[in-house]
């Protein structure tokens, strides 16, 4: 990893590959999500809860039932209505950093000039000829505050939902055929029974926060989990030549 300050001036020329595919490290059975974008995800992929490894709870996407298997990735790209922002940022990341004037630190563009994505003669541009912001970095630009301000709420959210007892741990059992078949182990979800009967100042704060419609949201998302069953249907039949 070679990450450095992204400016107008080393970075003039500097290209992004912006496709999706296997090269690029999207072939994932599971990312990252951030609540800022869970009403986005929760139409298209079943939104789980994980713990980390230092214990803490986190929101993932499931993609896929096999070991880097993203059924959303084919050789046209990521087909989806919507994708993850940690996997839409590509090279870029967020680290908070001084200013000339040695002001506070704020969050600031940083690239990973070995990513795969990085090109210098082909792909979108980052920059305009007069050194703006071209279109594509405005967007990349949009989906690190969206991961930005999504690290923020995620602590104080799962927190929230550990001291009301909404989360309980789930079994994801799947069942293709006689022959086949897939466990989603160490997952939690909320519970809708729980959350239904969250009441008075409780409520009243989940609602105030918007961690209602955050928890309502990924409850919702469970829904998904038919959709990927046929997408692994789809997929076994075409590789047999079945369809």
């Amino acid at each position: 990893m070679n990450r450095v300050l992204l400016n107008n001036i080393d970075h003039a020329d500097l290209r992004v590959l912006a496709g999706h595919g296997v090269a690029y490290g999207d072939a994932i059975n599971q990312t990252l999500l951030l609540p800022t974008e869970f009403e986005a995800a929760q139409r298209e992929y079943p939104i789980l809860i994980r713990k980390d490894a230092a214990g803490a709870y986190q929101a993932v996407a499931l993609l896929g039932l096999d070991r880097d298997e993203n059924l959303f990735l084919d050789e046209t790209g990521w087909n989806a209505r919507y994708i993850p922002a940690v996997q839409r940022r590509g090279p870029f990341s967020i680290a908070l950093q001084r200013d000339e004037l040695g002001a506070e630190p704020r969050p600031m563009i940083h690239v990973d000039l070995d990513h795969p994505r990085v090109s210098r003669d082909a792909g979108e541009r980052l920059f305009l000829p007069a050194g703006g912001a071209a279109p594509y970095l405005q967007s990349v630009n949009r989906t690190l505050s969206l991961i930005h301000e999504g690290l923020e709420v995620a602590g104080p959210m799962f927190a929230a939902f550990d001291e009301l007892g909404l989360i309980e741990p789930i079994d994801i059992e799947i069942k293709l055929d006689d022959q086949t078949s897939y466990d989603v182990p160490d997952v939690f979800t909320l519970a809708p029974d729980r959350l239904a009967a969250v009441a008075g100042t409780d409520l009243e704060r989940l609602h105030q926060s918007g961690l209602l419609r955050a928890a309502w949201a990924m409850i919702a998302s469970m829904g998904n989990i038919e959709d990927l069953i046929a997408r692994k249907t789809r997929k076994r039949a075409a590789s047999s030549g079945l369809a």
